[in-house]
This record gives C-alpha cells, structure tokens and sequence, in this order.
C-alpha cells in the first residue's frame, strides 16, 4: 500500500481555492478511479497521465488506485491537475518520495509525449496558493514569468514530466530538445491551448496593453470638439463615465480610442488584478507577463449579455466589462445594443464588480471601469438642434433616443453633445489642440491630488468616493453648490446626480489647481452633465 499527496488549485473566476490531490495505491485489480467532483476535462486526464509517466520513462503501477481531490465539495474543472496527479501517483508508487510532495503546488496540463503544456489562470491561482501559506510552486517553464509575478512564492518552470521526476527525485535533469519553431520564430505550439476559440479581436475583447497601444494616434489628431476634449480629459482625471452623443464622422470614435493613452499607468496592485482576469480568458499578450496599462475594449453592438457581463455554458468566463477593468469600455453605436444587455450594466457600474449565478455555483468578477457611450442624435445620424438636416420623424428620433434607459444614464457622469466638423475646421491651419503627452500629464497631477486628499481612505479616484463622504467630509466653498442643489429641487437632477456632479467638480478643482470646487467649478461639472449652459467657458484653462 502506498499513499502520496500534493496540491493543485481550482479556480472559481479569478478567485482560487487549493485543492489537495491524494493518491492512494492497493493491492487489486489494477484499475484508477478519481474522485472530488471532477469535470469532463479533468476526468480525461486519467489517460493523460498514464500516457504522459509511460512515456517519460517511468512505471506505470499496476495495482488498483484511487486519486481523490479534496475538498470533494468544490467543483473541479480543467486540465490544470494533470501535473499534480502525475506526481501524486509516482509518489504512491515511490519513484518519487511523498514528503517531497506534501507542501508543493503544481499546475499544468500534460500531453501524452509527457511535455507539460501551460493553463489558462496562472496568475489568480499562485496568488491563491501564496495567500494560503504555500510557498513552492512548479508550473510550465513558458507559464514561469507570469507565476514570478506573486512575491514570496518559489516558482520553478518544466519543460516534461521528466525534469520534474529529476528535480523532485534529486538526479541530474535532462535536457528537453527545443522545438524547431523555436529557432524558426514560429508560434510555440504549447501556447495555442491558452486562448478561448472566438475571444480575440473578432468580438472586440483585447487588452490594449503596452505593446498595442497605437503611439501614431494622438489626441491632437482630433479636429474641433472643444467640449468634447475637455469632458475626455475630466472623464480620465476622476474615472468619470462619459456619454458622447453626435453625427457619424465628427470623431466620437477617435476621442474614445484616444482616452486609454491618457490615463495614468497602473499600480502594482492594480495590475496584478487586470493581469489576473486576463489570464483566466487566456488574452495575456504574448512575452509580456504583466498589464500596466488601462485595458480598452470595445465590443461589437451585437455582443451578448454573456460576451459583455460574462458567463457562458459550464464555467463562467470574463466578459467585456471585466475585461476593461481599470480601464476603458466603449460601447460605439450604442442603442443599437439589446436593451437587456444595456441595462444589466447598471450592477458593475455602481458596485465595481459583477456577481454570475451558475448551478455550479457563483462567481465574481472584477469590473471597475471608464465607461463611454457613442451614439448618434437619430437613425440618420443628422438630427440637430442647429440645423434642419434630419429626415427622421419625430416619432423615430424618440423611440431611438429612449433605447437607453433612464437609470443607465443616470448613472453616467458627463454627456456631452459632439458637432459636426465644418470644412473650415478640416481645412484649418490654426492651432492644434494639446497633444496625448500635454493632457496625460495634467490627468496624472490631478489624480496626485485627488490621491493626497483621498489618503488614508479606500478610495483613489473622486469617482470611487461615496455621497455621505462628499457631503460631510469634503465640502466644496460657500454657496458653490446652490445651483446644483436648485436643480435637484426642479426635478433636473437626481439625488444619485447631484453626487455624481459633485464629484465631477471636484476632479474640475483637481485639474485647474484650486483647493476645494468653487461655484464655477460646479457649473462647469453641470454643464458637463445636463448640457445646459451655465455661462462658463468649456476650456479648464479658463477656470484658473
């Protein structure tokens, strides 16, 4: 009789709980049974690992074994516990010694040569394994940079089951042959499991990390727009959602895919929790282990509630809306997106997260980010209160205008009306406005500020920051908020508005320098909101 245990991690979104694998030989007919609520995946490793330790080298037991996954009350899915069971099982058999085993985390998938292939989720399940005291770690040699992420943990990369058997059993590790497309700077076929079918570009679901941000499109590009400019620049100084509503070609795309740029780069937390979620939907870029940059992701109006919340058949998968957290959503075209799909933002817009119920359980994911919408006026895209270029109906406009809901764009911060481009602007040759550099570092000296005040507290950004800690905390001048507070007894605003405009003039304080919003600073953030003007120029240089 020979016993052995080692560990694994299953993971429940981007959350982990480490499983430890047991593998128990017995006098029998040779058979091997696995228990602990597996999946389909996971129980066809039965002949992954048999094939992958013949195939390495080593003994196969013949005798009757039983490998169970504990805790048997958490669903178990995925090939990740391949690598586990296949040391688990050696040390039963006593190729390798069970004490060695007992406090190691392994994660990897094996093939049936024995080469140990990387997972998706990497990242999320060596921080689970470091959070519960674990400070070992073997996974695929391709995966190790992204496991080194996690301080305080150990991490040692494979190549086959048969460095592993060497390590563990003390004797000289061979030398795996590379790959001939290794040489050739082909793909590694070991990465072409990582990336789910149908989860790159043609649903409009990547991360625009470092190495795909497009330095050739510059906020300088953008011809006109003066308010438009400046309510980006607000929206990227205090995480403000933006809604940007215009005719086609008057470069509400441009201002959108220009607002990633803006940002400030990433802390390390931050970056850890972005990296996490892209790793569990296998979209991390490849050679760069780390996202420190805003993600953007813009998916196609015809996207699901599954593709934009998350969720999906069996194991709930990140959707678009934790795909951009801490960074940038932008839903272009939007009442051409399902009404239901719009209305089930409005969770993750105020909790910052996003909670999926499954039979199999529930799952959480991350999903706190810049939200902005882009639509025209009307179905022919030229309505306008200016000019009588509209053929719709009035009957159409309204139907098509009132296909986002009230409460969804109550909860958006800055709704700007974008104008059309003259001819003399295209044409122009006067000044260009300020370039992505100029702006990014006027968004980082008022996210300074905002962060300097904000110290001591949970909160980072002015749009994080509750309306019971705005009204007695932090308090704008005397009578600065008198006509935003005559606006909420007209019925103008919501009390979920003024707070929202409350915020946004605080960021307007933190971008034009002054210590605390004054009346001016709070009729520019309602005349962000409502588009009404309050007698204030849209330029924040104007306001210091």
């Amino acid at each position: 009789m020979g016993f052995a245990r080692t560990c694994s991690v299953a993971l429940a979104g981007v959350e982990g709980v480490v499983v430890e694998v047991q593998a128990d030989l017995e006098p029998g007919v040779a058979a091997f049974t696995l228990v602990g609520l597996p999946d389909k995946s996971l129980t066809e490793s039965r002949d992954r690992v048999r094939a992958a330790v013949v195939n390495s080298g080593a003994e196969w037991p013949q005798k009757k074994l039983t490998v169970g996954l504990s805790p048997a009350s958490v669903p178990k899915s995925g090939s990740g516990f391949d690598m586990a069971v296949a040391a688990a099982v050696l040390g039963a058999a006593e190729r390798i010694d069970p004490r060695v085993l007992a406090d190691i985390v392994m994660i990897g998938e094996l093939g049936l040569d024995g080469r140990v292939r990387p997972v998706r989720g990497i990242l999320p399940a060596v921080l689970a394994a470091a959070e519960a005291g674990y400070e070992q770690v073997v996974v695929p040699e391709c995966a190790a940079a992204e496991a080194s992420l996690v301080p305080g943990v150990s991490v040692l990369g494979v190549r086959s089951l048969r460095q592993l058997i060497a390590v563990l059993a003390d004797e000289p590790v061979p030398e795996e042959e590379r790959d001939e497309r290794d040489e050739q700077g082909r793909p590694d076929p070991l990465l072409a499991g990582l990336r789910m079918p149908g989860s790159g570009a043609a649903t409009g679901m990547r991360s625009m990390g470092a190495a795909q941000h497009d330095h050739g499109h510059d906020l300088a590009d953008v011809v006109g727009q003066e308010s438009a400019r400046t309510a980006v620049e607000v929206a990227a100084a205090g995480g403000h959602h933006l809604f940007l509503e215009g005719p086609p070609g008057a470069g509400k795309t441009m201002l959108a895919e220009r607002l990633p740029a803006i940002l400030p780069r990433l802390r390390r937390a931050e970056s850890l929790e972005v990296t996490a979620v892209h790793s569990v939907a296998g979209l991390l870029p490849p050679g760069k282990p780390l996202i420190d940059v805003a993600p953007y992701c813009a998916p196609h109006h015809s996207a699901t509630m599954q593709a934009l919340v998350g969720g999906g058949a069996g194991i709930a998968r990140p959707g678009a809306v934790s795909l951009a957290h801490r960074g940038v959503l932008f839903l272009d075209e939007t009442p051409e997106f399902s009404s239901r799909v719009l209305d089930a933002l409005r969770q993750p817009l105020e909790a910052g997260h996003v909670v999926i119920a499954r039979s199999a359980g529930v799952v959480r994911f991350p999903a706190r980010f810049l939200m902005v919408l882009a639509a025209n006026p009307c179905p022919c895209g030229r309505f306008s209160r200016n000019e009588d270029l509209c053929e719709c109906p009035p009957s159409a406009i309204r139907r098509y205008q009132a296909r986002l809901s009230g409460p969804l764009l109550d909860r958006v911060d800055l709704r700007v009306e974008v104008d059309r481009i003259t001819r003399a602007q295209l044409a122009g040759d006067g000044a260009r406005g300020d370039t992505t550099a100029e702006v990014a570092d006027r968004v980082r000296a008022a996210r300074d500020r905002a962060a300097a005040r904000l110290a001591g507290t949970p909160w980072r950004s002015n749009s994080e920051v509750p309306g019971r800690e705005l009204r007695s905390r932090w308090h704008a001048a005397p009578g600065a908020l008198e006509e935003a507070e005559r606006s909420l007894e007209r019925g103008v605003l919501t009390a979920r508005g003024l707070d929202r405009v409350v915020r946004v003039a605080w960021t307007v304080a933190d971008l034009v320098g002054h210590d605390r919003p004054d009346a001016r600073d709070v009729a520019l953030a309602l005349q962000l909101r409502t588009g009404v003007p309050r007698g204030v120029p849209m330029a924040l240089g104007a306001l210091t």
